[in-house]
């Protein structure tokens, strides 16, 4: 099927579907409204705004241009699964004196690649890339490989193929025909590019998440801060990003609790499967606790009149999330594990 289906519930409207029938996932109101707290000092402290994304994190790219756009367009196609079966051993990347893991990893890879005169972000390089080729990109320094990676060959190739084909080859292209609407560039990276549809069955429904696609508009926003090529009237309809680490965050201010099944389910490291409920109900109801907190910590920024101008969305708080579950990953590991899943979508 080469377009998205009407019949699939779009990322928000999934969230509250399944955040209203989920069995084994449930939403507090007080840990949102505790995270809404948090987000309301960071508003008033202006941290975590749109310019955090280059300032913070210095492997994002520091230029505007459309080597920027090319660069978030693979970074984000091949985001996908970097978590570790042995926590003692990751997939690292040494880059500018600096070691990596997780997603940065791949940041640093790329990065890497570019610095080394590879053409990773031209569609006419990476549609016919080899497994050889990319897993020499990808070399880790650790004795640990990046998973999936017959996968992400696949994956990056498609994406290559599908921008010669379609936009001349040029991601540009894409992002110019939805005329600055993030809805619009979301259901088109959806519709043409399949490895962003990231899409599953509930309660006779067909929902989805789109975790790549969404990081995709949010990251082209963050990159150029709201303007130029980053420039959406309807940004505030992206919704955060469900993966398998913003979850933990979430459970760890009390914005979600598990049943004692699927908690026992977590800890013993089961494997899931793509469209699994309790896969289905952790992202969705990740979905909806964070849309609720953007609408309360709106609420509380509303109310203040020193903040008037301040912006304040799911994509900044899921950024904020992000992070803090970095910043506390020693503390959390233990107690708060996260879903185990092998997959393209996130």
């Amino acid at each position: 099927m080469d377009t998205r289906d009407s019949n699939v519930l779009l990322p928000r409207e999934s969230a509250k579907l399944i955040a209203n029938n989920s069995k084994d996932v449930k939403i507090h109101p007080e840990g949102v409204d505790k995270i809404a707290n948090h987000m309301y000092e960071c508003a008033k402290k202006n941290t975590y705004n749109l310019q955090s994304w280059r300032t913070e994190h210095e492997l994002n790219p520091q230029s505007q241009d459309e080597s920027a756009l090319d660069w978030v367009f693979v970074a984000d196609t091949l985001n996908f699964s970097f978590w570790s079966d042995d926590e003692s051993q990751k997939y690292r990347i040494k880059f500018n004196g600096k070691e990596y893991t997780g997603y940065w990893s791949w940041c640093a890879a790329l990065n890497r690649a570019l610095k080394n005169d590879v053409n990773i972000t031209d569609a006419n390089f990476y549609a016919n890339i080899t497994e050889k080729k990319l897993a020499e990109i990808l070399k880790s320094d650790s004795d640990t490989p990046i998973p999936l990676l017959e996968e992400r060959v696949a994956v990056l190739r498609e994406a290559g193929k599908v921008l010669l084909e379609k936009y001349e080859g040029k991601f540009l292209n894409c992002v110019k025909a939805c005329n600055k609407s993030a809805q619009s560039l979301l259901q088109r990276v959806v519709r043409d590019f399949p490895s962003y549809r990231d899409e599953a069955d509930y309660q006779g429904k067909r929902v989805s998440f789109y975790k790549r696609a969404q990081i995709l508009v949010a990251d082209i926003w963050a990159c150029f801060e709201g303007k130029s090529y980053g420039e959406f009237h309807d940004i505030d309809t992206i919704t955060m990003f469900a993966d398998y680490r913003i979850p933990q965050a979430l459970y760890h201010f009390g914005a979600l609790s598990y049943s004692e099944e699927l908690m026992k389910y977590l800890k013993a490291e089961e494997m899931m499967q793509t469209g699994d409920r309790y896969e289905v109900e952790i992202r969705g109801c990740s979905i909806w606790a964070t849309e609720m907190v953007a609408v309360k910590t709106r609420e509380l920024i509303e109310k203040d009149s020193s903040l008037k101008d301040v912006l304040m969305n799911s994509i900044l708080i899921d950024h904020y999330l992000w992070d803090f579950r970095r910043d506390h990953a020693e503390e959390m590991r233990d107690n708060i594990p996260f879903h185990h899943i092998r997959c393209i979508y996130y």
